[in-house]
């Protein structure tokens, strides 16, 4: 089996989690404009929100490949949160793996209980998947930090208790600016954010967040100051794999309405999954999925390995496989149902923008082609 026991019975127990909340749960939320917190407060009780961190910070000692399936099976089972995507995948692995002692005991076992989230702020105005163009610049101030600049579409700085923000500080041997990763309190001086106006219905909503003289102690500086993209990588490998599960569970909770849909609406006699022009773009669904879900599974066993180049690779692929994956079982579960695809009974009309996200973050397709291209490939770089 590609998965072990233990896997398998944790797929098992959040599936029945997720059942018991589903999408009528979920939609409620999101037309009461609230948030999933009945749904995270149980799944950090039960130790799934940090069962890839250290056992000795109060996680579950497994890795990315465990917590993917914990966010994969509440998304089959229509409940998926997004915030495990930056919470317990970005912020915690990078602090678990490069953070100071007092970071690690202030914030893991906070983390792994649901008791505490934290945001993640990359992206840019002028500043997309291009991450070398990070004007967000950070300045030491006697002990400290001084931080400027803006972010854009950060999710969920309203329910979190600090966000972690990357910058740029100045070498001083070469002069050039290399990134860095600074946990920002909600309520630090100069820090500010306004909710962007999405179509996209979620629970989460979105940011833009504006730096100015935003002064920090030392501590809040993650890791070695000198360990620049090896840092910030370590954050966005596990982003794209549970980002892939995200869309996966998604493709899932879709395809299972329109086939069991399929085999119960009778026309002329006869239910419309028999007829092959229904069957046979849902087992290709189906099947992309599933190509897709493997991917996944390679991408968090390199990285749960230690392979970080070997997970870059696979991660993309799995992101951009579960992306495409999702946008097409969305699709044909919609098209399948017909009219009733657009209803809200069914709870996939809504699901017709969420799949494009997977599509466009927290990279754009076309930029994983690109990675693609000059780094498996070795075709030279366009850019």
């Amino acid at each position: 089996m590609i998965e072990t026991l233990e896997q398998r019975d944790l797929r098992a127990a959040v599936a029945a989690l997720g059942k018991r909340y589903g999408r009528e749960y979920f939609a409620g939320v999101v037309r009461d404009g609230k948030h999933t917190d009945e749904l995270w407060a149980e799944a950090g009780e039960l130790g799934y929100l940090g069962v890839n961190l250290p056992e000795e910070y109060g996680g579950g000692g497994g890795g990315i490949a465990e917590l993917a399936i914990v966010l994969e099976e509440l998304g089959a089972a229509g409940c998926p949160l997004l915030m495990m995507v930056v919470s317990p995948a970005i912020c915690a692995t990078v602090i678990s793996r490069f953070g100071t002692e007092s970071q690690k005991r202030d914030w893991l076992p906070r983390l792994a209980a649901g008791s505490a989230k934290m945001a993640f702020g990359i992206t840019e105005p002028d500043a997309g998947s291009n991450s070398h163009r990070i004007t967000t610049t950070a300045r030491r101030d006697g002990d400290g930090w001084v931080l400027s600049g803006r972010k854009v579409f950060v999710s969920g700085v309203d329910i979190a208790e600090a966000t972690l923000i990357v910058g740029r500080t100045e070498d001083a041997r070469t002069g050039k600016l290399k990134p860095c990763l600074f946990i920002v309190p909600r309520d630090a001086s100069g820090f500010e954010r306004r909710q962007i106006d999405m179509e996209l219905a979620a629970p989460e909503k979105q940011f833009e967040l504006v730096l100015d003289e935003v002064r920090l102690p030392a501590e809040a500086l993650v890791g070695d100051e000198d360990a620049g993209l090896l840092q910030l990588f370590a954050g966005l490998n596990p982003e794209r794999i549970m980002t892939a599960a995200f869309a996966i569970g998604m493709g899932r909770y879709a395809l299972g309405q329109a086939v069991e849909y399929a085999r119960t609406r009778t026309v002329w006699k006869e239910p419309i999954g028999a007829h092959q022009a229904v069957a046979h773009p849902l087992a290709q669904a189906h099947i992309d999925i599933e190509l897709a879900r493997l991917m996944t599974q390679k991408g968090a066993a390199l990285y749960d390995m230690g392979d970080d180049a070997g997970a870059g690779e696979a991660a993309n692929m799995a992101k951009y496989a579960a992306g495409e994956a999702a946008v097409k079982a969305v699709d044909q579960a919609v098209h399948t149902l017909g009219g009733n695809g657009l209803t809200r009974e069914y709870g996939l009309a809504a699901m017709i923008t969420a799949a494009r996200v997977a599509r466009i973050a927290p990279v754009s397709r076309e930029m994983i082609l690109n990675y693609v291209s000059h780094q498996s490939l070795g075709l030279p770089k366009s850019y």
